[in-house]
This record gives C-alpha cells, sequence and structure tokens, in this order.
C-alpha cells in the first residue's frame, strides 16, 4: 500500500479581505525524499501558501492533510511532529539566546511540564553544527547578522525532526557559499526520507536542487513540472515579463534564468 503524501493541500482558497482572494484553489504534494521548489512573483501568494500549510492560517476553503490526516483534527504537537518551518519573518525573537531558542524545536518531542533531555539538548547541538551556527550558541538573535539569524531558524526546524519542512526564502539573506550549503542540507534531508518545500524567488538554485518546480502567478498554479519543464521562456515571461535571459550551465545542461537589464530587446 502507498503511504500518503507527508503533505497534501487540496483546493486552498484564502483571503485576507473579503472577496480579495489570495489563493485560488491550490493544489500541492509533498512526498518523502523529494524537494519541492515553490516560484512566483511578490504578492502572488507563496508565504501565505507555506502559512496555510503549517497551520498558522486557516483556508476558506480546502483542505491541508498531513501524513493523510487533516490538519485541523491535529493539536499543535501533533502537527509540528509532522510539519516544521522556517519563517520569512525573522523578527520578534532578539532578546531570546540561540540555544534556547533551538531548544525550542523540540516542543513536541518533550512531554508537558518536562525539562528537556540530554537526548533533545543533543539533537539541538546537532542542528547548530549542521548549520554552521555552533559558533555563536552563547549570543542572542538580536546579537546576529540576518544570515546568521536565518541559520539558527533552519536549525531549530532541523532539531524538530519533523518529516515535512517548509523553507520560506532560507537563502534570501545568506552569502553564495552558505546558500549552497543550505540547500545542499535540504538535498541530504530528503535523501534521507523528509520531504522538504522551499519557497524563493532564485531561479537558479531552482535549476540545480529541484526535484519538482511549483509556479504559483495570480494565486492559482501556473505551472508544475521539473525544473528544465518550467524554468522556459514561454512558461516565465507570461509571468514575470520579458525582461529574462535564458541560457544553460555548461557542465549539466540545467537551464540558467538571469534577469536582464537594459533593452530586453538587444
Amino acid at each position: 500500500m502507498t503511504a500518503p503524501p507527508l503533505l497534501e493541500a487540496r483546493g486552498l482558497r484564502f483571503g485576507y479581505e473579503p472577496g480579495q482572494e489570495v489563493l485560488r484553489g491550490v493544489d500541492l504534494t509533498l512526498r518523502a525524499g523529494e524537494i519541492l521548489f515553490v516560484l512566483g512573483p511578490n504578492g502572488c501568494g507563496k508565504t501565505t501558501l507555506v502559512h496555510l500549510l503549517c497551520g498558522c492560517l486557516e483556508p476558506a476553503a480546502g483542505a491541508v492533510l498531513l501524513g493523510g490526516e487533516d490538519a485541523r483534527a491535529l493539536d499543535a504537537r501533533r502537527c509540528a511532529r509532522a510539519v516544521a518551518v522556517v519563517p520569512q519573518d525573522l523578527d520578534g525573537v532578539a532578546g531570546v539566546p540561540v540555544e534556547r531558542f533551538v531548544l525550542g524545536g523540540r516542543f513536541p518531542h518533550v512531554p508537558a511540564w518536562r525539562s528537556p533531555s540530554a537526548h533533545d539538548r543533543a539533537q539541538c547541538r546537532a542542528a547548530l553544527e549542521r548549520t554552521d551556527a555552533a559558533g555563536f550558541a552563547a549570543r542572542t538573535l538580536g546579537q546576529l547578522s540576518a544570515g546568521q539569524r536565518q541559520r539558527v531558524h533552519l536549525a531549530r526546524a532541523l532539531a524538530q525532526e519533523s518529516p515535512a519542512l517548509l523553507l520560506d526564502e532560507p537563502t534570501s539573506a545568506l552569502d553564495p557559499g552558505h546558500q549552497v550549503e543550505v540547500l545542499d542540507l535540504a538535498r541530504e534531508q530528503a535523501a534521507a526520507g523528509s520531504g522538504v518545500l522551499v519557497v524563493t524567488h532564485d531561479l537558479n538554485l531552482t535549476s540545480q536542487y529541484a526535484q519538482r518546480v511549483l509556479l504559483l502567478a495570480d494565486g492559482a498554479v501556473a505551472a508544475e513540472g521539473t525544473a528544465a519543464e518550467v524554468l522556459r521562456p514561454e512558461t516565465l515571461r507570461p509571468v514575470y515579463g520579458e525582461r529574462l535571459w535564458f541560457g544553460t550551465f555548461p557542465d549539466s545542461g540545467r537551464p540558467i534564468v538571469l534577469p536582464r537589464g537594459g533593452d530586453a530587446s538587444e
């Protein structure tokens, strides 16, 4: 019998104001062992989709299933055991020590009114090591750069040990070296059996790391497929406009897509 997807969205609809839908009937599946990249222009609903998938928002219509169960029937601990999130908004926790913040990712595994165990603390340290964040574990989050905070948020999500991992623009504040390290780590997680969803604007990291790509436009799915199938002029130009340059990586043949300044007709 085939296992259900780790995470599934069925016909999701959502709007922050009556009559103004941000998402319009979005379907999505995330299975164990895969990396799914979600693309789309600003305001198309990518972060709203993440908030719906992790239970921070409730859909106006449709459903989110975690391991085949309706997320609305699960309590906070069971949801957290199923899905971990690295959010785009990294504010609001400036005074919290890094190690304590990462240890908070163990919430679904620590019984109520109990202190974290030696195993919980070991998982926290291992997650900090994996994200190259152990060197500032004794600082507070407010003492870190945006890129360092991004790595700490990823460490917290890894410490949570949830099978589905949602990363909302996880490389936006990182230098190129740490960008590839984070996505190498995402690839390792998928190879170990997790399902990883990455929201990004970076089309070329998508080309190199995505097993499957979902393109959103105007709150709906505009295209879905492999990177080679989605990162094409006829698919991207109606969504992003004409000012794009298309090529291929010489060693792999994977697509390259760059913003094109000046006169795009030249």
